[in-house]
Parts: structure tokens; C-alpha cells; sequence
């Protein structure tokens, strides 16, 4: 008998249940001797021993059912080694729910902190498999994680529904898009709403720039601009700054987010009138799309080969369009940026959409 458990943390996102059940029909097509356990609450779940026996049964109707059915929570990796308020090892106590359980995988669904301290548990010794789970499409070693598309096209609509008002009124509208260090989603859906500015973490952004696009715009007769800004987006002046001085700088910030402080800008110097919309935490949820559908069950029937093939210390990843299983040790620590000089890049610019540099 193999028993295997599952485990989602940090932010959630569509598709995770969907990814679980690819995992879960694999695993009981192959093999009808398989016990699966669902650990709750993320990581905090495997610390504290909070999980339940899973029934073929879990895993029916859930493929369209966004959020996880297992619960999350975000344990900050760099907390791991750090004994919690009652002096308990996380470390140690989350290898031993792993020998109570006697498990032989923990299958574990996240983004970059979560795969990272996957990679910690293989170094102790556990049996892993990581799949690449956020809408930010951040994680090293895959073209794809699963809930990124299904974000894209929530944000991409909000994108288009400002479209009619904007023009309506002759406003110029801002869109804060999810992405804290990595602007992947931002320029996704700013490029498919039709955005005139996208500005990403990436590439700092003259506020100078900006304006001039505005203007241009303004002048050629255009009622409105949108702006897609992600909540990373950050000014050439901040850039040069140390981590230090730009987080004491935060502190001071009389603007609860960039996008805020962009637009008191623009309205100063142009006189136009500015209206910011922030779709928040509406791009993690609902349904997963029929992209990401395909996807997670893509990448569930490849973590439940691996499984049965006991091949461990791996991530799922897509290269291309091909599954392939990436080293834990290669994912762990590392995020997956937009190049500013790749071709999606000089494409959008080559439209005339401005980037802020």
C-alpha cells in the first residue's frame, strides 16, 4: 500500500483542487491500493497534526471548484528553523507527522516560499513532490503555473469593463494589478485589455514618461488612457534607493498603494481627472479557467507517475508544451522575472504601449 498525502499553501488560487484531483485519479487508476490524506491548513496542518483520510469520493466535482478544499495558510520560510511561541521545532515536528502518517510522498501544491521549503523536507529526508501553484507565473523551472490564466482573464476583464466608463467620462483610469516582484500578470492582462501603459517591478518607471503617453494620447484627440499598474511597480527614484532607505521611505508614503501615489502625480501635472480601481483578491478567485483546467489535471497525472515511479525531490514543470520534472534544488530561492528586453516586451512597445522607461 503507498499512502500519500496532500498539502496547499500559502495564497490560493483556481486550480487547486482541480491539480489534486489530477494527482488523486492518477494515483487510484493505477493502483487501488492507495491511502490519500489531506493535511490542513497548509504547512501549520503538517507542524500541528491537523489533517484527515481522503475518500476517492473528495476528489469528485471539485475540478471546476476554485480555492483548496484542504484550507491554507502561509508559514514564512523564514521562519521554518525558528521554534514557534511554545518552543516547538516546526522542522522536526513536521517530519514526524510524516513518519506517523508513515507516509511515501507529500505532495505539496505552492508557490516560491512553499516550494522552498519543500526543497527543505527533501534535505531531511522526506519523500516530495512540488507542483507549481500562482497566479504571479513566478516559479523557476516551468513556463506555466496553474491559477496564472485563469488571474490573467479576471483582470482582463475588469481591464475591459473600465474601457466603456473611461471613455464615457474622459478619465484616465488606473488598474492595479496583482504581482508584488514580478509583473508577468500585469503585462498578461494589461496587453489583452488593450492597456496604453503597463508598468511592472521590472522596469522602473519615469513618471516623466508616463505623462508624455498621456499626453500624446490626449493630444491625437483620445478621450481616455488606462494604465495597468501592478502593486510592485516602483519609480526609477525608489529603485536606486537601498532596501533600507526605501522601506523607511514606505513608511512615510501617504498613499495606501502606488497606483495612488501615480495618479496624484498625473492629476497635478496634467489636470486630468484620475479614477483608480484595484480588483484585488477577486484575480485569486472563482473558477478556474478551461486552460488551467487542462493544465493542473496535466500536471496532477504527472506528480502521480512520478509517485508510482518513486521518483522524488522533483517540481512539475512545463517546458513548452511538454511535463517535465524539474529538482527541488533548482526551483528553491529563485523567482522567474520578466526580461525587459524579451520579445513580449519589445512586441507591446512596438504597438506603442509605454512601459514607463
Amino acid at each position: 500500500m503507498k499512502r500519500v498525502a496532500f498539502l496547499t499553501s500559502g495564497g490560493d488560487c483556481q486550480a487547486l483542487n482541480a491539480t489534486m484531483r489530477g494527482v488523486a485519479k492518477g494515483l487510484y487508476a493505477a493502483d487501488s491500493d492507495i491511502e490519500i490524506y489531506g493535511i490542513l491548513e497548509g504547512y501549520k496542518g503538517l507542524i500541528y497534526e491537523n489533517y484527515r483520510k481522503m475518500k476517492p469520493s473528495d476528489f469528485s466535482g471539485i475540478l471546476t471548484q476554485g480555492g483548496t478544499i484542504l484550507g491554507s495558510s502561509r508559514q514564512p520560510f523564514k521562519h521554518m528553523r525558528k521554534p514557534d511561541e511554545n518552543g516547538l521545532d516546526k522542522v522536526e515536528a513536521m517530519k514526524k507527522t510524516y513518519r506517523d502518517l508513515k507516509l511515501d510522498c507529500l505532495v505539496i501544491l505552492g508557490g516560491n516560499g512553499t516550494q522552498k521549503t519543500a526543497n527543505l523536507l527533501h534535505e531531511e529526508g522526506l519523500h516530495v513532490i512540488g507542483l507549481p501553484k500562482t497566479i504571479d507565473n513566478d516559479i523557476y523551472g516551468t513556463d506555466m503555473t496553474f491559477g496564472f490564466q485563469s488571474a490573467v482573464d479576471i483582470a482582463t476583464d475588469c481591464i475591459d469593463c473600465i474601457h466603456t466608463t473611461a471613455y464615457s467620462h474622459g478619465r484616465v483610469f488606473i488598474v492595479e494589478v496583482m504581482g508584488h516582484k514580478v509583473g508577468w500578470l500585469t503585462l498578461h492582462a494589461g496587453i489583452a485589455g488593450g492597456a496604453d501603459v503597463i508598468l511592472l517591478p521590472e522596469i522602473p518607471y519615469d513618471i516623466d514618461s508616463v505623462i508624455r503617453a498621456i499626453e500624446k494620447r490626449t493630444e491625437e484627440g483620445k478621450r481616455f488612457s488606462i494604465l495597468a499598474v501592478a502593486e510592485g511597480a516602483i519609480s526609477k527614484e525608489d529603485a536606486a534607493l537601498t532596501k533600507k532607505e526605501y522601506k523607511q521611505k514606505l513608511k512615510n508614503n501617504p498613499y495606501p498603494s502606488v497606483s495612488y501615489k501615480i495618479g496624484a502625480e498625473i492629476e497635478e501635472r496634467t489636470g486630468q481627472e484620475i479614477r483608480i480601481t484595484v480588483p484585488g483578491h477577486t484575480q485569486r478567485g472563482g473558477s478556474p479557467c478551461a486552460y488551467d483546467r487542462v493544465i493542473s489535471t496535466r500536471l496532477g497525472a504527472a506528480a502521480a507517475s512520478l509517485i508510482l515511479e518513486e521518483k522524488y525531490g522533483y517540481m512539475v514543470g512545463f517546458r513548452g508544451d511538454e511535463i517535465v520534472p524539474v529538482p527541488l534544488s533548482e526551483v528553491a530561492g529563485r523567482l522567474k522575472m520578466v526580461d525587459p528586453n524579451s520579445s513580449i516586451i519589445k512586441e507591446a512597445k512596438s504597438l506603442g504601449i509605454c512601459f514607463g522607461d
